[in-house]
């Protein structure tokens, strides 16, 4: 009775992870109403570090005291937070948020492309390619550059789907420096996340005098907003799946990673009225089957390796 019990509060875990991750983009869009991305991003990062400095000392975790750890937290905060959700924030400006989160969906695939880079032990079988050219054609799929070539369109939404694809590529680089050089430390996901979001932290509050000056407009929708995006989808969202990364493994709870822009594309339609192309969807789809195609090729090498991947969040799942 109890097995089962755990069995669906892990699955419930996992659902509201899939809905907190997918829901983030839809919060963008409405913060973007009254913040400037950087001030978005400020707001973001403070409100998600502060929640898991509580979580941190209610639950009486120690925090590191290695300086290499908060070394190494410095990059991973960088690229793992400051960096792809600037980059989100600047791009839903112009693109739907519904878009977006499916873009979020090829961090994967930017893992596979960069893995040979980071980590020179770990070659691509047949397979992993085959996965990482299904994904990629996926990703040209999204784009749709038949639609934009010759139209007003391209200059308006191409660079704002480049920043996008930018964004993975950061949240792709970061998880793999984690596997490199933070995989095996005696910290679990909430701890570490704790240290890198104090870092990130670090990093805009350095920028904000530079980055995210300008007016502020703060409305109800606004902080509403900014608070579920911070205190939910940036802390609370970590101890889920630290939840579920306990119970699953790190294969199994990157899976996460295929819910979320399903919920995203949900809440861009039916909250904020977005139009969603058949090429969108179907260019996820790809990405996805290319996610699998890859996943499946190293499925005895992953699961020999999800026990160990537990101490830190899986390399194909970022921060949403």
């Amino acid at each position: 009775m109890t097995s089962i019990g755990n069995v669906r509060s892990t699955l419930w875990a996992f659902l509201a992870l899939s809905l907190v991750w997918g829901s983030s983009f839809l919060f963008i869009k409405v913060g973007l109403q009254g913040l400037a991305p950087t001030q978005l991003v400020l707001a973001r990062i403070l409100l998600g570090a502060v929640t898991l400095a509580v979580i941190m000392i209610v639950t009486r975790r120690r925090w590191p005291r290695e300086g290499r750890v908060w070394g190494h937290m410095v990059v991973v905060g960088t690229f793992f937070c400051a960096v792809p959700f600037t980059l989100f924030a600047w791009a839903e400006q112009y693109v739907p948020s519904s878009l977006a989160s499916i873009y979020n969906a090829t961090t994967p695939i930017m893992t596979l492309l960069l893995t040979p880079l980071m980590l020179r032990s770990e070659r691509l079988g047949r397979a992993r390619v085959l996965g990482l050219v299904v994904g990629i054609a996926g990703v040209v799929v999204l784009t749709a550059p038949w639609r934009l070539i010759g139209s007003g369109d391209l200059a308006a939404t191409l660079p704002a789907q480049l920043a996008c694809l930018g964004a993975t590529l950061s949240y792709g680089f970061a998880g793999l420096y984690l596997r490199r050089f933070v995989s095996g430390l005696p910290y679990d996901a909430v701890t570490l996340s704790s240290v890198q979001l104090a870092m990130a932290s670090g990093v805009v509050i350095l920028l904000a005098p530079f980055d995210a000056q300008g007016p502020v407009s703060l409305d109800l929708p606004v902080v509403a907003s900014m608070l579920a995006l911070g205190i939910l989808g940036t802390g609370v969202a970590y101890v889920l799946y630290t939840r579920v990364l306990r119970d699953w493994g790190a294969v199994r709870a990157s899976t996460v990673t295929y819910l979320a822009p399903v919920v995203g594309v949900v809440l861009g339609v039916l909250v904020l009225g977005e139009s969603v192309h058949w090429y969108e969807p179907v260019g996820g789809i790809i990405v996805v089957a290319g996610i699998v195609i890859s996943q499946g090729a190293v499925g005895r090498r992953w699961r020999a390796s999800a026990r160990r991947d537990d101490a830190v969040p899986a390399p194909s799942v970022g921060i949403k």
